[in-house]
């Protein structure tokens, strides 16, 4: 048989094994495993490499209204090729609702500025800001026989908070049409309390971003959705947590049998409230939501990750510039925390904070890894096993791994639209040197070689994690 491609020489892992094994590679997908398979168009030097599935990131905000007068960092070229650099192959941004807004439009809108503009495959998740009969009970089931299979609610942010009453409705069509249903969980009403009562007392800072957002604020909601979820019986996942007493919220519902799923980000391993407290603006750098926490929520996040009560890792790159007045340095930023655009940019550090941090040091294996950062979302949303695996009938959605290589990230190597990186000086060993969407390579040997338009818009299936518990 002859290939297209051969990777040989290197090491494969999956979520389950790690083995030395070549990949023979035919019409963008995986056609052999072995050794000894014979003759290719091309062959590719993997020695004392890893062979990896490519990342799959699966919370990403694109080219989303962010705002007046506020300007998302990446369109989908800028943040598609940021997340080839990284390591990934995949990335499932939002195509986010607003009041008012019919969602079929919503979609169609959003395919119009990804068509021909990814250089690694997409899917979209649906935002529901707007949970009116016709949504629910029209639009929301016909899209998610169309392939959107996932949709997110919110707890907090004006105009995108979702009443219980609505919540509630959000998660009767999830378990009727066979959809996941996405929880950012903290309590509207409290952060406003509390941002009014800082700005009253002069406390605008970015810092105080985080004093508004307390870790009480996010566990009290990731309760009541969990809460809620339970008397609909329906599979929810929570995003994005950022400490110790929701992630054991969580816990406890998994241990009564619920369907409980959790994710956290690299923000939440790595930095710290401390970082919002820089001098000159400087802390808006760090500003998202949930906030960077302290040192000890950081030790939950990886116990989170390390026991299984978390099955994803995910990035949340919401990208703005830093130094623009449509990005974090807005006029209106400039006089309290509470206009400071909330989202870091994120997709293309991801894969190597948590290779060197996790696998690096010993907090996780390989494997753990691979099903964290690629496998588990592909078997969440709808895609496995054609992503998220190497696997003969799989896509060739592989990354190369220079397990040894150590880098400072810098903005100076980012490929992103923002002009940061909140992970400016963190050193991490292991590197994505090479990305392959579908057997062809969008980034080799460090540089870009895929066209623009490489990427492809990808429908999904229903996943076998959201049925319920009963039918």
């Amino acid at each position: 048989m002859t290939f297209d491609t051969i990777i040989r020489g290197g090491t494969v892992a999956t979520a389950s094994d790690t083995f030395a094994c070549d990949v023979g590679i035919t019409a963008g997908r995986i056609t052999a495993l072995g050794t000894d398979l014979g003759q290719a168009a091309e062959i590719v030097d993997a020695k004392g490499l890893l062979v990896l599935p490519g990342g799959i990131d699966s919370h990403v905000h694109i080219s989303q209204p962010s705002g007046p007068g506020i300007v998302m960092a990446d369109d989908f070229a800028s943040a598609t090729r940021s997340a080839a650099f990284g390591g990934n192959t995949m990335v499932l941004p939002f195509a986010m609702q607003q009041k008012g807004e019919s969602l079929r439009e919503v979609v169609k809108d959003y395919h119009k500025k990804a068509d021909g503009q990814c250089y690694v495959d997409v899917s979209f998740h649906l935002i529901i800001a707007d949970a009116s009969d016709r949504v629910l009970g029209q639009e929301l089931p016909a899209l998610v026989n169309d392939g959107y299979t996932s949709f997110k609610v919110f707890m907090t942010y004006e105009g995108l908070a979702l009443s219980d009453m609505e919540m509630l409705n959000v998660m009767t069509v999830a378990r009727e049409t066979g959809a996941l249903v996405m929880v950012h969980a903290e309590n509207y009403d409290a952060i406003r309390f509390l941002t009014d009562r800082l700005e009253r007392a002069g406390k605008i800072e970015t810092k105080y971003h985080g004093t508004s957002r307390p870790i009480a604020v996010e566990r009290e909601a990731t309760h009541r959705a969990i809460s809620l979820a339970e008397i609909i019986d329906v599979p929810i996942m929570i995003v994005h947590v950022s400490n110790r007493e929701a992630m054991e919220e969580i816990a406890r519902a998994q241990r009564r049998g619920l369907k409980i799923y959790g994710e956290t980000c690299p923000q939440y391993l790595v930095l710290t409230e401390k970082d919002m407290d820089g001098l000159n603006m400087e802390g808006a750098k760090y500003v998202c939501s949930p906030p960077p926490r302290d040192e000890a929520s950081q030790v939950a996040c990886w116990e989170g990750l390390e026991q299984g009560i978390f099955s994803l890792f995910s990035s949340d790159h919401c990208p703005f510039r830093y130094d623009d007045p449509q990005g974090k340095l807005n006029p209106k930023g400039r006089t309290s925390f509470r206009w400071v655009p909330n989202g870091i940019p994120g997709v293309e550090t991801r894969l190597p904070i948590l290779f060197s941090e996790g696998v690096g040091k010993g907090r996780i294996s390989l494997n753990q890894f691979v099903a964290l950062t690629a496998t588990n979302h592909a078997k969440t949303y709808g895609l496995y096993p054609k992503k998220g695996t190497v696997a003969v009938g799989a896509d060739a959605d592989i990354a190369i791994w220079d397990p040894k290589r150590t880098e400072t990230i810098s903005q100076k190597l980012m490929h992103g639209g923002s002009d940061y990186t909140p992970y400016e000086g963190i050193e991490v060993t292991g590197w994505p040197v090479s990305t392959m969407v579908r057997g062809k390579f969008v980034v080799r040997d460090g540089k870009l070689v895929g066209a623009l338009g490489a990427g492809a818009y990808v429908p999904r299936d229903k996943s076998e994690l959201a049925k319920p518990r009963v039918a």
